[in-house]
């Protein structure tokens, strides 16, 4: 009889460790599942920007180490060579994560069932071009991939403008996309607060990393406004503001200022090309941040559609603070505003609101 009870007791341990077993086999089959691919849409694809963005996409740098990809890439027709040359050396780098490349001229094929659009794409102004003739070239592009982007996309498609004026590009985009959710489509001030954080760095001699919650204020030109006032450097001693350790308010409120707005000529003078490195980089943590959430206590720059906030007039896409949590963004409220900084604020609002009466007019 004893042997019976021992026999029905090991059976029943042998049973448990078979069903722990499957379980444990069955969960790490489960955490090993693959995400679906994420499809990214890089317009301006064969330029520079472009050719510095798709492999720091492709190699998780803008959505993470885990998120497979699929890079849809658009250029215009006499850049249709480059472009594939860009796709073949994609190929050619063997990406893990890079589960595809559609490389393509036709707008409506790169849209299609997009989930992230990078609009990189735009006509630059010329030597000898008036500020409306580049307006109405790039009101045109914006009005055509607004229309495929609100036909083709994903429904719950996520919108950066890059390519200047960014943040009117992306109202133009905003007006011919009705079915994008406004807080769907932003521009690209990341770079500016990139810039904004590694002049702190620079001027403290601390890792930038250690820097947090500069602002940038409106427009990506040269009115826009880089604040300091609620910005903070971690120090061995706790958090410091940065007004405190710089020690210098007519530098920060002079030579700072200026430095971030006039970065980007700087740059042209130096390489005799724009940005393109910084600017690639600056678009993959916008989209990381956004996607996967801002990290507590921290704000990003972000151009975004204005709700009143801070005084500046709604219907405008203007940098604000923002924080990201679960793919949506909140703008920081409650942040005390001085004389100074209300000028510059409204300042950059104003020329964001001559730009959008300036691009409608080009509409009719």
């Amino acid at each position: 009889m004893e042997n019976v009870e021992w026999l029905q007791k090991g059976l029943v341990v042998l049973l448990s460790i078979a069903f722990f077993w499957k379980l444990i086999r069955y969960m790490w089959s489960f955490l090993k599942t693959e995400k679906d691919p994420v499809r990214v849409l890089v317009t301006g694809a064969a330029g520079q920007i472009g050719y510095a963005i798709v492999p720091m996409i492709a190699r998780g740098v803008m959505l993470g180490l885990d998120q497979p990809v699929i890079l849809h890439l658009l250029d215009i027709e006499p850049a249709a060579e480059a472009l594939n040359g860009v796709k073949m050396e994609l190929i050619d780098a063997a990406f893990p994560l890079l589960k595809g490349v559609v490389a393509t001229t036709d707008v409506v094929e790169a849209c299609k069932d997009v989930n992230i659009a990078i609009m990189v794409g735009g006509f630059p102004r010329k030597e000898g071009m008036e500020r409306k003739d580049v307006m109405s070239k790039n009101v045109s592009i914006y009005k055509a991939q607004a229309a495929a982007l609100e036909q083709h996309a994903a429904a719950d498609c996520k919108v950066l403008v890059v390519a200047n004026p960014a943040n009117t590009n992306a109202l133009i985009l905003k007006e011919f996309a009705p079915s994008i959710p406004e807080k769907n489509i932003t521009c690209l001030t990341r770079l500016d607060h990139n810039r904004a954080l590694g002049q702190i760095s620079e001027r403290l001699n601390v890792h930038v990393s250690d820097v947090k919650n500069v602002i940038i204020w409106g427009n990506h030109s040269s009115t826009q406004y880089p604040d300091v006032n609620h910005a903070a450097v971690t120090t061995s001693s706790g958090g410091k503001r940065v007004r405190e350790l710089v020690a210098d308010d007519n530098w920060l409120n002079t030579d700072f200022i200026a430095t971030v707005q006039q970065r980007g000529a700087a740059i042209i003078k130096a390489r005799k090309l724009s940005s393109a490195l910084s600017a690639a980089s600056a678009a993959c943590d916008h989209i990381r941040d956004w996607v996967l959430g801002t990290p507590k206590g921290t704000w990003v720059s972000m151009g975004v559609y204005s709700d009143g906030s801070y005084g500046i007039q709604p219907g405008l896409i203007y940098s604000f603070p923002v924080t990201c949590e679960k793919g949506q963004w909140s703008i920081v409220q409650g942040l005390k505003i001085d004389e100074f900084s209300r000028k510059k604020m409204d300042a950059t609002a104003n020329e964001l609101i001559e730009e959008k009466s300036l691009a409608y007019s080009c509409l009719n």
